[in-house]
């Protein structure tokens, strides 16, 4: 079982394009009310990224810039010029005519995509969550599969072949995975806060996250876990604390509760079902443990959510 592929299943991640961006001259577009978190990719010239409470950030041909929690930002021609508001219905409507949202003045020298991902609200364990405010990946540090996703956004974009948007909406979810493959890779994602996500960055904790994701009804142990990823007991232990930030046996129970809750919110299994799919024998003690994780008993939260 791929470990982010199925974060991203669970959550619902989708990414949709919100507009192709061709500026020259002086410019600046203030984004708010984002629809999740918020991703740019620089396709030709540059701009400066600012962002409340973080440095300003140059951004040049090639480089990514992803903002998880979908914070209000400015993209710019240079520091301190003056920004207007992102206009979010001209630029729909400009993407659904094939066209490109212009702002400044001739000739154009910079061209950006930018784009949103969206995710069910109620999912608890996200990529998005495991982030710094602001992720930016230079060109210089991309990876090789993520410089040619950017290659295939920018051919799209230098064109007006049939079907743009749905190959631009595809190309933008794979372009999330390239991002948080190079953010793993980088320094900063080294130093990063421990988490499900950084533990990826780690051979022994990935294993081991792997094999929960692959069969997380199977009734672990640590022995039995540390058997599996042939490691002592003690350096699984360790290396999951450093790097995931929480016991094994934490961790399984509480992807176990989000799984849980997702079949719950999209099917119609029953209770004890969904218990035995998760690896609860006992559908009493998985309504306890559901109501601890979530705050309401299974029947309540699935009418909750459905409604």
């Amino acid at each position: 079982m791929d470990i982010l592929g199925s974060v991203l299943s669970n959550a619902a991640v989708q990414g949709s394009v919100a507009a192709t961006v061709r500026a020259g001259g002086t410019w600046g577009l203030e984004m708010d009310q984002i629809p999740g978190a918020a991703f740019h990719a620089i396709t030709s010239g540059s701009a400066h990224l600012s962002v409340k409470g973080h440095d300003p950030v140059r951004l040049t041909a090639g480089d990514v810039v992803l903002l998880p929690s979908g914070l209000t930002h400015v993209l710019r021609s240079a520091p301190r010029v003056r920004a207007v508001a992102f206009d979010h219905v001209r630029a729909e409507n400009a993407l659904d005519d094939g066209g490109e949202l212009v702002v400044g003045d001739a000739p154009v020298t910079t061209q950006i995509l930018c784009a949103s991902y969206g995710q069910d609200p109620a999912a608890g364990v996200t990529p998005f969550s495991a982030l710094p405010d602001v992720v930016h990946v230079p060109a210089l540090a991309s990876t090789a599969g993520l410089r040619a996703s950017l290659a295939l956004i920018s051919d799209e974009l230098t064109g007006s072949a049939p079907g743009l948007r749905p190959v631009l909406d595809h190309a933008v979810n794979i372009v999330l995975i390239q991002v948080l493959r190079s953010w793993l890779a980088s320094e900063a994602g080294l130093r990063a806060a421990p988490s499900w996500l950084r533990g990826l960055g780690d051979p022994t904790t990935r294993s081991a996250l792997t094999v929960l994701h692959r069969e997380p009804a199977y009734p672990w142990t640590i022995e039995t876990l540390a058997g599996r990823v042939g490691v002592s007991r003690a350096t699984l232990v360790r290396r999951f604390e450093s790097e995931v930030g929480t016991s094994p046996g934490s961790y399984i129970a509480a992807w176990r509760m989000e799984l849980a809750a997702r079949s719950l919110r999209a099917g119609n299994e029953t209770v004890g079902a969904v218990a035995r799919g998760v690896g609860y024998q006992s559908e009493y003690a998985f309504n306890r443990a559901f109501a601890r994780h979530h705050g309401m008993p299974p029947g309540r939260y699935r009418t909750a959510h459905q409604r």
